[in-house]
């Protein structure tokens, strides 16, 4: 019971320096009301486009910032590769291989890639963009709840459920215009969903964990 007590009270001591309150319907809500979307792009293989597309990619480009009147954050997460899907996926190839040739092959292929992960630093870069969208509540009494919010990590704003979804409409709203100014960018991108979310800043709170993958999301992006 004591050594319980602890580690609850460490949690909460940790958790209140955490300027998130939580996460709910694929949004980041704030403890100072702020509410927050992070979508997952795709990387431009820049070097290789022609000429006339690289500029054609940063005239698009420059169009989207300046069409912006809102902030946005680009944030680049490196973690080390982690393969388990793919190797999961090849041995069940694996497995249900019938000819005797093809199944030792995959057995050399999986026991190469399992060497060379183990051996080579390998990491992968996933971009992110964070949309942001920080409602007031009503009139100066909303100004001064917000203002002490973020004074103090351990107060907290609380919406209704009708003002949350209005506030999310508007941050959607901003996400679309988003996606839609790097789409002619040659970016495409996915909004991650709430258990993506989770993942994403538990992996950016605990940098010594094991890499996870979100395939849904991946599959989701046109990389090719």
């Amino acid at each position: 019971m004591k050594n319980e007590n602890v580690r609850n009270s460490e949690s909460n001591s940790t958790q209140k320096y955490l300027e998130i309150d939580t996460i709910q319907d694929n949004v980041v809500v704030l403890k100072d009301g702020g509410l927050r979307a992070v979508l997952m792009a795709s990387s431009v293989n820049f070097d290789l486009k022609a000429t006339d597309e690289q500029e054609s990619i940063i005239h698009s480009y420059q169009n989207f910032l300046n069409s912006l009147d809102f902030p946005i954050q680009i944030q680049i997460s490196t973690r080390p590769l982690n393969i388990a899907g793919y190797l999961g996926y090849l041995r069940t190839l694996q497995k249900t291989q019938r000819n005797e040739l093809l199944r030792i092959q995959a057995a050399e292929y999986i026991q190469f890639l399992e060497e060379l992960i183990d051996n080579a630093n390998i990491v992968s870069k996933t971009f992110y963009i964070v949309v942001p969208y920080d409602p007031v509540a009503g009139g100066e009494d909303g100004v001064v709840e917000k203002l002490t919010s973020a004074l103090n990590p351990r107060s907290k704003v609380r919406y209704s459920k009708e003002d949350f979804e209005q506030h999310k409409t508007q941050l959607w709203q901003r996400v679309n215009n988003t996606m839609y100014g790097l789409k002619r960018a040659r970016v495409d991108m996915v909004p991650l969903e709430t258990q993506e979310l989770i993942e994403l800043f538990y992996a950016y709170m605990n940098p010594d964990s094991k890499p996870t993958e979100s395939l849904d999301s991946i599959e989701k992006l046109d990389i090719t």
